[in-house]
């Protein structure tokens, strides 16, 4: 009897202590988020419209960087590689700090400087030490503001880059995805390269550098986004310091639509070994509501690559049909997306051979999923898909990319609980709508390089985009 009640004794204690907790908290939606026991991603915005994002995690070690929306698409033909091109130029020195203090005073404190640039963004981080986070941010803020651009140092990056492209085109992978862009968008900043042609690197002068800065490096289309030991009204406090000159923009950023023409470009190399391969139809925006139901379709189609193995234990149809009947080397489907579009696809190498056979399963699985995708299958894409997005946010670094992205994507950080429901929401049906709305009968955009003479013709391969069946 001794033992039961001090059984109930000590039940009531925890209650009664649950009870005072929960009258500590003023709202269900802060008890809410307070059991979530995830770190919030604080967001403020400074008079200038620069936004500050972070992500305290209380890490001994933090990544920061600047995301400005600004990228390949924000160029014309006649500047075509400028955005990439000042990314070279960001560290080779500013005012006040010539190009071997720079580098110095990095590798002094022990930090990690880099750069890179995508068509939509370009991207300024240091991964460093927590107590290192304000000397980073003012080193940041230094090279977007006060690089010299020095002629001699333009004349050196010219070669380095020239190089760079030469390393990209023995990326097949790249080559092909460069062709994709550029029959998909033709016309258009979308079907430009990243590193833009060889005639505007050779041109490209300080004039040209100069004005894209000062177009396009306004205060409100840039993010300083932080992850790892950093307290965000520190961080704050550094942006206004150190980015609270920059200009505001007068006028929001336009987007120029992109149109998407489905089309084809085959690049026939018999001497290569493999050919390289990439189909895609229109996808959507990165606020577009399918977006989701479009990541699980991407998710069911997965990925496989020849050293995996599996064979006929391949959750994937078209996995296991790789594996059993040798379709190809590998493959990976993939969904880019973009402000207003995307491109929603495939990427495959395979032996010339198959080439025509791979593509014929390819399609075959796309129209599986308009017609007969499964239930179970659906719900291992969205438990995979979870997993994937957990695991890519392993870091400071992704997590600070993952911030500074979505706050130019969306303006606003996307809460892991929040994406979690999203994709659980998502049903057999919405996977079906979204691929008849995306991928029936519509017309694709195909990339080929290498030993491509098997692939079938354009006609064959729209006619294989729908199912005619009594």
């Amino acid at each position: 009897m001794a033992l039961r009640v001090l059984g109930v004794t000590q039940n009531m204690r925890s209650f009664m202590r649950g009870v005072d907790m929960i009258k500590r908290y003023k709202s269900a939606a802060t008890l809410q988020k307070t059991l979530l026991n995830i770190p919030a991603t604080q967001v403020t915005k400074l008079d200038n419209g620069l936004r500050v994002a972070s992500e305290d995690s209380g890490a001994s070690t933090a990544t920061v960087g600047l995301w400005i929306d600004a990228g390949s698409r924000s160029e014309n033909e006649k500047n075509n590689g400028v955005a990439h091109f000042l990314e070279h130029m960001a560290f080779k020195g500013t005012a006040k700090r010539s190009q071997t203090d720079l580098e110095l005073e990095v590798e002094n404190l022990g930090a990690h400087l880099n750069a890179y640039t995508s068509r939509e963004q370009t991207v300024f981080y240091a991964k460093c030490l927590s107590k290192d986070v304000p000397k980073a941010v003012e080193i940041l803020a230094d090279i977007i503001q006060n690089s010299k651009l020095g002629e001699a140092e333009i004349a050196r990056e010219r070669s380095v880059i020239l190089r760079e492209m030469q390393e990209v085109e023995s990326n097949l992978q790249e080559v092909v995805f460069d062709h994709l862009h550029a029959t998909a968008y033709q016309g258009t900043p979308l079907g430009q390269t990243i590193l833009g042609p060889t005639k505007n690197i050779q041109s490209i002068g300080k004039a040209d550098l100069t004005d894209y800065i000062q177009t396009h490096y306004k205060a409100s289309r840039i993010v300083l986004s932080a992850a790892g030991g950093v307290k965000h009204d520190d961080l704050v406090k550094l942006a206004c310091n150190s980015l609270g000159g920059l200009e505001a923009s007068v006028l929001p950023a336009e987007v120029t639509p992109c149109r998407f023409t489905g089309s084809e470009v085959r690049v026939r190399d018999d001497s290569l070994p493999l050919a390289h391969v990439a189909i895609a139809v229109e996808g959507c925006g990165w606020t577009d509501q399918d977006n989701i139901p479009l990541m699980v379709a991407n998710t069911l189609v997965g990925a496989w690559d020849r050293s995996q193995g599996g064979g006929a234990n391949n959750a994937s149809n078209l996995a296991r049909a790789s594996a059993e009947d040798n379709l190809c080397h590998s493959f990976q489907s993939f969904n880019t997306c973009y402000k207003d579009t995307g491109l929603w696809g495939i990427y495959f190498v395979c032996d010339p051979l198959q080439c025509e056979d791979m593509l014929y399963n390819v399609q075959s699985e796309w129209m599986r999923l308009c017609t007969m995708v499964t239930e179970a299958e659906v719900e291992r894409a969205k438990n995979l898909l979870k997993t994937n997005m957990l695991l890519q946010l392993d870091g400071t670094t992704p997590i600070c990319e993952d911030i500074g992205r979505q706050i130019l994507c969306y303006n606003r950080r996307i809460p892991l609980h929040e994406l979690e429901q999203r994709i659980d929401a998502v049903s057999v049906g919405n996977v079906r709508d979204v691929a008849m709305k995306y991928i029936y009968d519509r017309c694709p955009a195909v990339a080929a390089v290498g030993p491509v003479e098997n692939l079938p013709d354009y006609n064959r391969i729209r006619s294989s985009m729908y199912w005619l069946r009594v």
